[in-house]
């Protein structure tokens, strides 16, 4: 019998609540959900031994020879799919993949992050992330007919999507995701939920959450949901921006500092690791932006930041200092612009963590900041006229300087690295070969 609390708790809930099938999830390297369900008289071995399954059908895994991986549950994740009937009840936990040796999997990215955060608690700190993902609905997923013309902040006929949206929040509410606001975004059926900031391992399990729920919620009302970075040509992309700070280990702010000479209430601390997020964002944008797609949105004079500078009142930069509330302690954060929804949540943290801490480590210099330039004007040439290095203009230079990028090898591991170059050097080639957009992309309708 389990003497874990949390498993305890999981088990007495199973019965309580008619639970009949436990859906175990994880995702591949590339940040899709995949799940198999469990009857509930195998938990109690599936905590303790973890449950068996073919890891060669998962993309980026393994080989077919190196097939046998163990989803170990963790209880902490547990909750009642709330979309489910109440009679027979569903629930998921999200896993940690091992082999057969006990051995946490390299190939796992929710393992790859917990190995970044354990370091970041080896340094005193704690990450805490608040994401900020927008998507579209639309008629159905064969196409792009829209269900609204309306804009920002549109509360009015425009803005079909409300039943939806409240639906949506109220469906991760009770699934223990709290959100802080949701809008209309600036695209016609465009839509933005927000959630609250949490560490970064519980953010990325609400990620993956949200990104379920929004699409099961779309589906109940015969629409469809989708996350790719860039469904419409001449419409907004969708983004999420990653709102991230450090706090140590007593719950002090360690971004935090109302001595700051600028005046951006920010410490060296947090200055470093902007200027080592500055530093690694051209080598992690395969990881953040990981799509063909994604670099529609990251054009010359889009809304999307393409140049590598930072400000606080400058929407058009890379990194932005949020000033809604200055001079508060738990307030002071900044924001990076460029990810989009489509990311895989567990390897873009890790990956911005990894290049925050590092900034920390080598005391990177931060340059100055770009308050009052408009940078959206300029197109890339212009920009590295004037100084300003950029984010990579494709799929395929992104690749390249990811697989260049030693820093990024030792962050993600040998075996996510080298898959993710193998895939996205043929996903880039094959799109060159005169496949047109629709034909190569339309798959991440699904995204």
């Amino acid at each position: 019998m389990t003497t874990n609390p949390d498993q305890d708790f999981v088990l007495k809930t199973i019965k309580g609540r008619d639970v009949h099938f436990v859906r175990f999830w994880f995702t591949d390297v590339l940040g899709t959900m995949k799940s198999f369900a469990v009857i509930p008289s195998e938990l109690e071995n599936a905590f303790a031994e973890g449950m068996g399954f073919d890891g060669s059908c998962v993309e980026g895994f393994c080989r077919t020879q190196e097939s046998d991986m163990l989803a170990y549950p963790d209880a902490s994740t547990f909750q009642v799919l709330p979309w489910r009937p109440d009679s027979n009840a569903v629930a998921r936990m999200f896993c940690t993949i091992k082999t057969p040796s006990g051995e946490p999997f390299e190939g796992d990215p929710r393992t790859v992050l917990k190995r970044i955060v354990d370091r970041a608690a080896q340094m005193g700190y704690v990450f805490n992330v608040g994401p900020e993902l927008e998507y579209y609905y639309f008629k159905d997923a064969e196409g792009t007919e829209v269900l609204d013309r309306g804009g920002y902040f549109d509360l009015t006929c425009l803005d079909s999507a409300s039943d939806l949206r409240r639906d949506t929040v109220l469906t991760l509410e009770k699934m223990g995701i709290p959100v802080e606001y949701s809008h209309h975004e600036n695209g016609p059926s465009q839509h933005e939920i927000d959630l609250r900031y949490s560490d970064a391992l519980s953010m990325a399990d609400a990620v993956m959450t949200y990104k379920l729920v929004v699409k099961e919620i779309a589906m109940k009302h015969g629409v469809h949901a989708s996350f790719m970075p860039k469904p419409m040509a001449d419409e907004a992309g969708s983004g999420m921006h990653v709102h991230q700070s450090l706090f140590d280990m007593d719950g002090n702010n360690a971004f935090f500092d109302p001595e700051d000479p600028q005046g951006y209430n920010l410490s060296k601390v947090a200055k470093h690791y902007i200027a080592g997020l500055l530093k690694y964002a051209p080598e992690f944008c395969a990881i953040t932006n990981q799509y063909v797609n994604s670099y529609k949105r990251l054009v010359d004079g889009g809304e999307a930041p393409i140049y590598i500078s930072w400000a606080q009142r400058n929407r058009s930069t890379l990194v932005r200092i949020p000033g809604y509330k200055p001079g508060k302690e738990s307030a002071c954060r900044i924001e990076l612009r460029s990810p989009d929804p489509a990311a895989n949540p567990y390897l873009a943290f890790a990956t911005m963590l990894a290049a925050g801490l590092k900034g920390i480590e080598d005391e990177l210099e931060l340059q100055a900041p770009a308050e009052d330039r408009d940078l959206f004007r300029l197109s890339r040439q212009e920009l590295r006229k004037q100084g300003f290095a950029t984010l990579p203009d494709s799929l395929g230079e992104a690749v390249e300087l990811f697989a260049s990028s030693g820093f990024m090898r030792e962050v993600l591991g040998e075996h996510i690295h080298g898959y993710l170059v193998e895939a996205k050097r043929e996903e880039w080639n094959s799109y060159q070969r005169n496949v047109t957009q629709w034909e190569r992309d339309r798959y991440l309708a699904a995204l």
